[in-house]
């Protein structure tokens, strides 16, 4: 091979490599799947943690976290923003412990451990966001409902939903047996006419009743003129001087206009019921934690739910919309 050959052999050789160079298919970015932050864009990241990546990093994170840090030399410790996730991914799913453990590679003990951690630590901030509101905002809150339906008076609208839970054991543990045959834990809440929540009670059995309200600290509010208005329930209360039901048997027009008004204006809760149990699944399909660890999480996803509605977070999860949405579980 003379020289001339070696030549065009070298140049045939840069020809290839700049065509090489040319079509290289580019490097595809690898995501780290540890950081759910990163990982997700911003629709995903809500469809599984039912907040959004600034209400987790800005709002929530911010006002728990010195309680969620661990200093000590034992083991790997699990920051506190896997710890919150993990917990927001199992209220908005319901899927076993086991599950929601091996999507971040921790041991479903550790799971329920933060579970209830985090659920605790949440409610510490039930009463900044789940409160009656104040002498304007009750004002308010009145003109705002008789725009519904033209029902003057009216503060809130209250009413109970079931929560399903397990069989909680012991002695006692058919009084958690609803009158559909279900365990539950029968959640009374009281609601404002932007869909908030102003009060919630959850302490009482399934088999109970209208007994929740005689029990409650809401009665006693009432009865010391403090609600600011009426509250508007259904048949399966009490018709008191500030606790207005429906006419059973309406005998002229007045009547059945006062019946279709308060139909219409109370209509917001079981809109409510279906939303918060849209944006927390657990709730819906029920919960399979010891009853103490089932009332804090119903009381945290409350606050969040809340937390959601002051922040008017309010994605909607169309794909899991469910018609009726009590119906297999029962009401007051």
């Amino acid at each position: 091979m003379d020289q001339d050959d070696i030549d065009d052999f070298r140049e045939y050789l840069d020809y290839l490599e700049e065509v090489v160079e040319n079509e290289r298919v580019p490097k595809r970015y690898i995501r780290d799947a540890e950081n759910p932050i990163d990982f997700y864009n911003d629709k995903d990241f809500r469809y599984r943690y039912r907040f959004s990546k600034a209400i987790v990093l800005e709002v929530t994170l911010p006002r728990i976290i010195h309680r969620l840090v661990r200093v000590n030399n034992r083991g790997l410790p699990i920051s506190p923003l896997i710890q919150l996730l993990t917990c927001l991914r199992y209220y908005g799913t319901g899927d076993f412990q086991t599950v929601s453990g091996d999507l971040r590679g921790i041991s479903q003990q550790s799971v329920f451990l933060i579970i209830r951690r985090i659920s605790e630590e949440i409610c510490r901030l039930l009463s900044e966001y789940i409160q009656h509101p104040g002498l304007e905002q009750k004002r308010r809150n009145v003109r705002l409902f008789q725009a519904i339906a033209g029902f003057p008076g009216v503060a809130a609208c209250i009413d109970c939903t079931h929560i399903k839970i397990v069989n909680p054991g012991g002695d006692n543990a058919e009084v958690f047996r609803n009158r559909k045959g279900i365990f539950s834990l029968n959640v009374q809440v009281a609601i404002g006419p932007q869909m908030e929540m102003l009060d919630i009670v959850v302490r009482h059995p399934g088999s109970v009743h209208d007994s929740v309200f005689d029990r409650s600290a809401l009665r006693v509010f009432c009865e010391r003129g403090q609600m600011g208005g009426f509250l508007l329930g259904d048949n399966g209360y009490p018709c008191r001087p500030y606790l207005l039901t429906p006419i059973i048997h309406p005998g002229n027009v007045r009547d059945e206009r006062y019946n279709r008004a308060h139909k219409s204006t109370r209509n917001i809760v079981e809109r409510v019921f279906g939303v918060y149990k849209r944006r927390f699944p657990c709730l819906y399909r029920g919960l399979t934690t010891k009853l103490e660890t089932t009332q804090a999480i119903i009381y945290a996803t409350a606050t969040l739910y809340n937390l959601g509605v002051k922040c008017k977070d309010n994605f909607i999860f169309e794909d899991e919309v469910a018609e009726n949405i009590d119906d297999d579980i029962g009401n007051n």
